[in-house]
């Protein structure tokens, strides 16, 4: 025990001077992408711990003493798949703890669109301070949390450690390791076993999605004591609303009898070649098909238009659409340049894909078209989503591919055969409705270790 923590100090005094060095780089840098992008230094200060005075006074009011009122509920969600699974959870947190403010971070820029957009309800929305002891301080001084619950497993060891010595309880919900990253923890163990083990040891209570994540979790560090199987969080999402824009691009398929209608959603780098070979599949048997094509990150939505655009179709692009006017009859390949509709225009689709799959990018979530009774297709890589991929596939809900000829020959399938297509719907439907309850699972948890922290659940 002496020697693992003799060998535990110096690695946290080196974590530690790695991350006050790596300051130097990130403040220039996000205050320069910052400056190019037009926004505002709201979120570097955040990042770098200084938090609104809105959010500091709705987490402890005026007047207000702290030992007087229910602490605040942290929720931490990275980017955008991590804020949809942290939905439902963020809501039950709202309405079984409605005297507890509720605060809500993101990583990335586009996870903070989409949290401000979706999770208006939270008593605030900020970014997430970087792994530097001096602004991770500064916003836990500033939030006060009795809690902090982290979407699946984003570790950084300085944030765990001051959590800890401030006694506030660390909780991971949702909690999975995917085989890259096990396979990178072990290729790397005989350098960062002990130190890991460490960081693991300062978090509260980790919920798993599955039995897999939950013993690799403990072959990590993870105490067996605070490892518990929960359930994927992402089962128990609503299907989203069309918005005004989808009700638009309904309207105008069903006036200008567009069929079929394909949507290819999270698309990366590398995969809108097979995408657009397997849509050449398809417009070759019919003629007015339409494309809705959907880049996962905004870096990718020009190059996803000029791609496509250099194969030789029309192109229309999501944000120069005019609601207000028709949809160019002549449109092959619409390219959704926007954050937050892809999972509702899936009900429009008469076969869907769901990309990070085809390339090693370990899939997204196969979900957003099942709640719409469309069973999806997806390529090889699903390691991020291999449990749901395996009961998908084992249930006949949904179709996997290895590239474009694969794909168009699905799509085509489904297209051709509409009692497959709504036999295949009807089972990812089912599939998805069957595995729900995990954030009630969670919310038990979670007040659980509010009370046995003597705090009132």
């Amino acid at each position: 025990m002496h020697r693992k923590r003799a060998v535990c100090l110096p690695m946290y005094f080196f974590y530690r001077i790695l991350t006050a060095a790596s300051m130097f780089f990130l403040a220039p840098y996000y205050a320069l992408r910052g400056w190019r992008r037009g926004e505002s230094w709201r979120g570097l200060r955040e990042r770098l711990g200084v938090l609104p005075a809105e959010i500091t006074a709705r987490a402890l009011p005026s007047g207000t003493a702290a030992g007087n009122r229910p602490g605040p509920i942290w929720l931490h969600a990275v980017s955008v798949g991590e804020v949809l699974a942290a939905g439902p959870l963020a809501e039950g947190l709202k309405q079984r703890f409605p005297d507890r403010p509720v605060f809500v971070s993101t990583t990335t820029e586009t996870g903070q669109r989409l949290a401000r957009e979706r999770l208006q309800f939270a008593d605030g929305i900020f970014y997430f301070p970087v792994d530097w002891v001096v602004p991770v301080r500064r916003a836990l001084r500033a939030i006060s949390p009795a809690l902090v619950i982290v979407m699946e497993t984003e570790i950084w060891p300085n944030f765990l450690r001051e959590a800890h010595r401030r006694g506030v309880p660390v909780m991971f919900a949702n909690a999975r390791i995917s085989e890259r990253s096990f396979a990178r923890y072990k290729r790397w163990r005989f350098l960062i076993d002990v130190f890991f083990r460490r960081v693991l040891r300062d978090a509260e209570l980790f919920l798993a999605q599955t039995p897999e994540d939950a013993a690799r979790l403990e072959e990590m560090g993870a105490p067996a004591g605070r490892v518990e199987v929960t359930g994927n969080l992402k089962y128990d999402s609503a299907p989203p609303e069309l918005g005004a824009f989808g009700q638009w691009l309904e309207g105008q398929i069903r006036g200008q009898e567009r069929w079929p209608v394909l949507v290819a959603g999270s698309v990366v780098a590398e995969e809108e070649e097979a995408v657009l070979a397997a849509y050449d599949i398809v417009q070759r048997r019919w003629r007015r098909a339409l494309l809705v094509l959907a880049p996962r990150k905004p870096d990718r939505f020009d190059a996803a238009a000029s791609i496509a655009a250099g194969g030789g179709w029309n192109v229309v692009r999501r944000s120069r659409v005019d609601m207000g006017a028709a949809l160019d009859e002549n449109a092959d390949v619409l390219v959704l340049d926007s954050i937050g509709e892809l999972a509702g225009l899936y009900l429009l689709a008469d076969a869907a894909f769901v990309g990070g799959s085809l390339v090693p990018a370990g899939g997204h979530n196969i979900l957003e078209p099942a709640w719409f009774s469309k069973p999806p297709v997806f390529g090889p890589s699903m390691e991020n989503f291999r449990d749901m991929a395996a009961q998908f596939l084992a249930a006949h809900a949904g179709m996997q591919v290895s590239g474009g000829p694969q794909l168009g020959n699905a799509w085509v399938q489904l297209i051709d055969n509409s009692a497959l297509r709504e036999r295949m719907g009807k089972a990812a439907l089912g599939l998805s409705e069957r595995n729900r309850g995990a954030t009630a699972r969670s919310l038990d948890r979670i007040a659980a270790v509010l009370r046995s922290r003597g705090e009132a659940a």
